[in-house]
């Protein structure tokens, strides 16, 4: 067994110029670190699978110094937009990771994936939490080398997708929350302000996601890698269709937002409703006394008003029984 992989360096000065991170997997189990101005991609054995992670913003000089400098022009010209080239012995991928440091923070990030024969290049400006995942996860001698550039590329892209799932969780478990909150509490202090938050962050998924389309459907297509074996055709096939069940759990989630704002119009009109009931009631039972009183304020000639006091405390007595003989019938029959 060879020595275990070391753990990745800690930010600071060095993540700030570039920090860059070379794996090399050989299948009979002895990985190791290697020195990346030692690297040549060409005498790369079948046995063998380099990984090569760079994270920061100067890797112009790493690619042509690997000799991929044809992937410069994808590197220099980020606007945030999914890409597929296909250079024969080579291709590249550029694929977008949610990544955020605050909660529902769907922020996209870039990714560039250049595979070839028995090696694999990673570049992004901002620290990975699922690379760094995966680095951390290969700490020991493992059998990584017996996969093919293509395999473990598929591998990286899966990962990358998980992202999305994993937002779309939180999502999920925020949307849960409001809507227990709203069924416990009658409209809940800043309910639609966060509902609003959950919108922006749903949409914000779906724009992510959505162009990766066009480079998942590509890679599916069997012009993509014509030289390619069944079984690398069958990983792109697979990660068209992972695309597919990633973009049906947004749009799953961006309708359990619009559902959860229907469920907020639906408990704002039940309130409504509730509230003019009550208020219909008291305004019927008020009409009553204003009529009772009324008719006994008509200029007519009546033995009650010759009870004097007697007959006034009688009067606003039975006023009392009858507006507390209405009070329990509709409190019996819940309108109010």
């Amino acid at each position: 067994m060879g020595p275990p992989l070391s753990s990745p360096p800690a930010a600071g000065a060095a993540s700030r110029e570039g920090r860059t991170r070379a794996v090399l997997f050989d299948d009979d189990g002895s990985d190791r670190q290697v020195a990346v101005d030692t690297v040549d991609l060409h005498a790369l054995s079948e046995r063998q699978l380099l990984w090569i992670d760079h994270e920061g913003e100067h890797a112009r000089a790493l690619l042509q110094t690997l000799g991929l400098g044809d992937a410069v022009p994808a590197l220099d010209h980020d606007d945030g937009r999914p890409q597929l080239q296909n250079f024969g012995d080579w291709f590249l991928v550029k694929v977008v990771v949610v990544a955020g440091e605050k909660r529902l923070e769907c922020r996209g990030q870039s990714l560039l994936v250049l595979s070839g024969r028995n090696f694999v290049v990673t570049v992004h400006r901002q620290p990975l939490e699922y690379l760094a995942q995966l680095g951390d996860r290969e700490q020991a001698d493992t059998h990584l080398g017996v996969l093919s550039a293509e395999g473990f590329t598929a591998s990286l892209l899966d990962w990358q997708m998980s992202t999305y799932f994993d937002a779309v969780a939180e999502l999920e478990a925020d949307v849960d929350r409001l809507e227990v909150q709203l069924l416990e509490r009658p409209l809940p202090r800043g309910y639609v302000k966060e509902l609003a938050v959950l919108r922006r962050a749903a949409s914000q998924l779906r724009r992510l996601l959505t162009p990766h389309r066009q480079v998942y459907g590509a890679m599916a297509r069997p012009d993509f890698r014509p030289d390619a074996d069944e079984g690398t055709q069958q990983q792109c096939r697979a990660l068209s269709e992972r695309f597919d069940r990633t973009l049906d759990a947004v749009e799953a989630a961006r309708e359990l937002v619009i559902g959860s704002f229907e469920l907020f119009a639906t408990h704002t009109a039940q309130r409504t409703n509730e509230i003019m009931r009550t208020l219909t009631f008291v305004t019927v039972l008020l009409g009553t006394l204003a009529v009772v009183a009324g008719v006994l304020g008509m200029n007519f000639q009546a033995p009650i008003f010759k009870t004097g006091t007697i007959g006034f405390v009688t009067t606003i007595v039975a006023m009392g029984i009858l507006v507390a003989v209405a009070m329990v019938v509709a409190k019996r029959r819940r309108w109010w």
